[in-house]
């Protein structure tokens, strides 16, 4: 069974090496935003983008958090995050620092954005549940080839993990 996920980046800087992932194609993802379709919702105002959100997560079983250099504590990458782990839908992130942008090159690794987010009240970060994937690899072909055989079985992880907790 195909799994139907969504998908939260940084969009400017990394929406080139996203689309690497999109293409791998063992997920059924929401529908990517063109430039024009996101700028239109992010002229709105918040709530036309927490509502833009829900739409996009609609029949989805997991966020798979796209972990760039800067994306980790941005407004709406938290709030994607919560929104799914209080819908109990599985989170999981992978890091993609290491895929080329169109101009070939790499970024720095990012922080992980779990680390930025409470566990209920527990006092507790959700990356001490939540689990941050860096691809093995020392190139980008390295990396994107583990993403590819990986992607299924960390989304399919994410779900028990959120079930379990």
């Amino acid at each position: 069974m195909t799994r139907k996920v969504f998908y939260s980046f940084h969009y400017v800087p990394d929406v080139m090496r996203v689309s690497q992932v999109r293409n791998i194609g063992s997920l059924a993802a929401n529908k990517a935003a063109t430039d024009n379709d996101w700028e239109t919702v992010k002229s709105g105002k918040d709530s036309a983008i927490k509502k833009w959100i829900e739409d996009q997560m609609k029949g989805r079983t997991c966020t798979v958090v796209l972990v760039g250099e800067d994306t980790a504590n941005r407004k709406w990458i938290n709030h994607e995050i919560v929104k799914f782990w209080d819908d109990e839908m599985g989170v999981v992130g992978i890091n993609i620092h290491g895929l080329k942008n169109t101009d070939g090159n790499v970024s720095k690794k990012g922080n992980n954005p779990f680390d930025y987010i409470n566990y209920g009240s527990t006092g507790k970060k959700l990356s001490s549940i939540v689990k941050c994937y860096n691809p093995a690899g020392t190139n980008s072909k390295d990396r994107y080839a583990w993403i590819a055989e990986h992607l299924e079985n960390a989304v399919d992880e994410a779900i028990k993990i959120r079930k379990n907790n």
